[in-house]
């Protein structure tokens, strides 16, 4: 038989009745499928009667050996054994596809050319047939099964950790989805395999997922296996296996929902869009000193993993006491990951992409929530989940603070906890939840601290208004949450300890008496709104623009409220309108004053404010817990309207949504160009001053106010340390957690130079403090770059030093000796 170059061959397959067919998909199987032909043919030969009609088919998938003269070898002797060609390999799911379509059989038996489990097992498979399973598939995990040969230690764990994550994932309560060994009911497998679209091995978990979703029994049968020389499949491939099936997934995705996804990107893109037209160049000044501080996070990670150094502390910053990473936010469930990007392209780069990303795919994970849990009319789910991700206080972080607006965790965890309440699968729930908790923890954990206080209050509320749905929930739920625990704090355990007990930890981080919400901030507008922003009324009711924690505005809470009066019969509603209020008065603080009085109240926060965890939050952020809940109730609310009858309510109703929403939106960051780094250390002139071991120390010293020298580290490659800094570390005997470096002497006079413009008196105790101060830093050169103040500055040092300074490569410095000396 001959057929145009490209095409799939069938070679002398006459169409008859048949009873079993075997499909063998082959690869560059010329050694090993000769005997795997041969006692295939002889077992199913041994008792005609057994097996009635039979036919073998064997699936070329674009061999460049022998494979297919072996198969037409075989034929020649036994006509029952045919050869499926394939023209170039495209993998094992698209041979077994070939081979199903071309089979007759009432039963399909697929098994791989290696014959890892015998043809003999065929029994075991067939007799489960009997009883009523639409496919029996051969597992060497369920007990009963047998072993032989044994793969290598290490492929053969690196293999199990694969399969589990698979049974986990993809196909829960089957332990072994990969055995090659399986037996289908024909026209099942047809219909199955058909409908197949990897081309890979995750066509296995595939094809059991049609029959899971068609309601077909599913029997897993022990088997005897053994370990075959030459194996196609590698430990690795179950990772391939975990991707097709997510690729799977989102090309399942419906029209609606990619244009959702599509249009939370271009949103993203476009509140970024000042930094992409030059992310090397461009600064968000919104951010304050923010954005160097998270790029220096971003490029210090990345050389620990090129390194192979420590990701939990540096001493690049804070020099030579250094920095405790794991007490500071450097998301290293992002930062590593994107390591090779930032070492690829920069931290600026990396930063920039890893927010946008980030923005949009925490959008799209509140839409799917919203969508499996909340609502069915996408373009409300839609509506709902843009006001979750893009809220004002969400752009208000994204200025400065990756950690509270990359959520995407957060609506799977809370779904998770919401599968736990029904009690049908808690084991694998709670696996799934301590796994997806552990990698929040790397994520961010005061988001989730602020989060698991959402869930809270949300499950306090529906607890009171559904008790029966609360009393069947509760012991599921706990015992979930136990599992969870149990998987997380084992994996969390030592970095949590190097952030709470490692060196450079501290206690806690102080914000002062009070640093809740006004109560006209959850009336007024952000800066940022792009119809309704006010920036001095905004600047005014927060601590600074990156902490505009509240500003829905007075339509969108006028809208809430009535959405709560129309819908309070439900008890969805009650619980949402009860954490978004509740919520709303706690980020008052622990202090509320009155507006437009002097009268101050107790707030309901300084019942928390005190405690473990929580006295380190700032409490203004806690009204960010209202977004998702405001925004599930406007999308109950459009699918209400969505589905109403009356034209006029429909109407009235969508001007009400509008005038909401419509003054949030967004405009883009702002940005402005960044301060160039001096040619100094640009050009890498500073490497002929600072020795090894040494510090290039900044004049004024960088810190939270001014912490552009981190710039200038990360475009030198971290190539060396800076005393000083923009961190949370310890201060005094009680280590209270402050920002930057513990102070001192030296390193305030020159912060106090800069603010005011006067050099003071220096006389020899000043000078003596400054050679303590140098010699602790291992000061190799003293640099002060052009900024304002800068000729009090010049002569402040130059008095300390006892020597003046020298213009060099666009800086003035002082070369040292690393012990606290000017060297010439």
């Amino acid at each position: 038989m001959s057929a145009p170059q490209g095409t799939d061959v069938i070679e002398d397959m006459p169409a008859m009745e048949v009873d079993l067919t075997v499909v063998v998909p082959a690869y560059n199987e010329e050694r090993r499928l000769g005997p795997t032909l041969d006692a295939i043919v002889a077992h199913l030969s041994e008792d005609a009667g057994r097996f009635g009609q039979w036919e073998l088919i064997v699936v070329d998938d674009g061999s460049t050996d022998g494979t297919r003269e072996v198969v037409r070898a075989a034929a020649a002797r036994d006509r029952r054994v045919q050869l499926v060609t394939s023209p170039r390999n495209r993998g094992k799911g698209h041979a077994l596809r070939l081979g199903v379509a071309a089979s007759y059989g009432r039963r399909v038996l697929v098994t791989d050319a290696d014959l890892a489990a015998p043809i003999e097992e065929l029994e075991r498979l067939d007799k489960a047939l009997a009883d009523g399973q639409a496919a029996a598939i051969g597992s060497r995990a369920t007990p009963g099964a047998t072993i032989g040969t044994h793969q290598h230690r290490l492929r053969e764990l690196l293999g199990r950790a694969g399969n589990f994550l698979i049974r986990r994932v993809a196909v829960p309560g089957i332990r072994d989805t990969q055995c090659g060994f399986k037996l289908f009911d024909g026209d099942r497998a047809r219909e199955a395999f058909a409908a197949s679209r990897l081309n890979g091995w995750g066509i296995d978990v595939e094809v059991l997922q049609h029959f899971r979703r068609s309601g077909w029994p599913v029997a897993e049968v022990p088997v005897r296996w053994s370990h075959q020389p030459g194996s196609k499949v590698r430990p690795f491939d179950y990772g391939r296996v975990l991707t097709e099936l997510t690729v799977l997934k989102l090309r399942a995705a419906g029209p609606a929902d990619v244009l959702a996804a599509t249009l939370f990107l271009l949103m993203a893109v476009t509140l970024y869009s000042g930094r992409w037209i030059g992310p090397d160049s461009r600064y968000l000044p919104d951010s304050l000193q923010d954005q160097n501080q998270w790029e220096w996070f971003f490029a210090v990670t990345a050389d620990s993993v090129r390194h192979l150094h420590n990701p939990l502390f540096s001493t690049l910053q804070g020099f030579p006491d250094g920095v405790n990473l794991m007490a500071n936010t450097v998301m290293l469930g992002l930062s590593v990951p994107f390591a090779p990007v930032t070492l690829l392209f920069g931290p600026a780069v990396s930063l920039t992409l890893v927010m946008t990303l980030g923005l949009a795919a925490t959008a799209a994970a509140w839409y799917w929530l919203i969508v499996k849990r909340v609502v069915r009319q996408r373009g409300a789910a839609f509506l709902g989940a843009a006001l979750a991700a893009f809220a004002p206080p969400m752009v208000s972080h994204a200025n400065a603070h990756p950690n509270f607006m990359i959520l995407f965790m957060m609506p799977l965890i809370i779904d998770r906890a919401l599968r736990l309440c029904s009690g049908t699968r808690v084991v694998r729930d709670g696996v799934v939840l301590g796994l997806m908790a552990t990698y929040q923890i790397f994520l961010g954990e005061e988001p989730l601290l602020l989060a698991s206080t959402g869930m809270a209050l949300f499950a306090l509320a529906y607890a009171v208004v559904r008790p029966a749905v609360a009393k069947a929930s509760w012991r599921p739920l706990l015992k979930g949450m136990a599992v969870a625990a149990a998987v997380c704090l084992p994996i969390v355990a030592f970095p949590l300890y190097w952030q709470f007990a490692g060196p450079q930890s501290y206690k806690s981080v102080l914000h002062g008496d009070n640093a809740g919400n006004s109560p006209l901030a959850l009336l007024s507008f952000a800066e940022r709104s792009l119809v309704a922003g006010n920036a001095a009324n905004a600047n005014s009711l927060s601590l600074n623009p990156t902490e505009q924690n509240a500003f829905y505005g007075w339509p969108l809470v006028a809208l809430a409220f009535t959405i709560v009066l129309r819908l309070w019969d439900r008890a969805l509603v009650k619980a949402l309108a009860f954490t978004a209020v509740a919520a709303a008065l706690l980020s008052l603080g622990p202090k509320v004053r009155v507006p437009l009085t002097d009268v101050v109240l107790p707030g309901p926060w300084a019942v928390l404010s005190d405690k473990p965890l929580f006295e380190s939050v700032i409490e203004g952020r806690v009204a960010m817990i209202c977004a998702p809940a405001l925004g599930m109730l406007v999308a109950l609310a459009f699918e209400r309207l969505v589905h109403t009858r009356s034209l006029g309510t429909q109407y009235l109703g969508m001007v009400a949504v509008a005038a909401a929403l419509i003054p949030l939106v967004p405009a883009p960051l702002r940005t402005v160009d960044r301060v160039d780094v001096p040619a100094f250390v640009a050009d890498g002139t500073w490497k002929s001053y600072v020795g090894r071991g040494e510090s290039v120390v900044p004049v004024p010293l960088p810190d939270p106010g001014n912490a552009e020298a981190l710039h200038w580290q990360t475009t030198a490659d971290l190539a060396f340390p800076l005393p000083g800094g923009y961190f949370n570390g310890p201060w005094g005997k009680d280590r209270t957690g402050i920002y930057g470096a513990s102070p001192r002497y030296t390193s305030n006079l020159l912060r106090d130079v800069r603010y005011t413009g006067v050099a003071p008196v220096i006389g020899k105790n000043w000078r003596a403090q400054a050679r303590m101060d140098l010699a602790y830093w291992k000061a190799g050169v003293l640099v002060l770059a052009p900024q304002p103040n800068q000729d009090p500055l010049r002569k402040t040092v130059d008095k300390l030093v006892g020597h003046p300074a020298t213009w060099t490569h666009g800086v003035w410095l002082w070369n040292l000796d690393g012990h606290g000396n000017f060297t010439p």
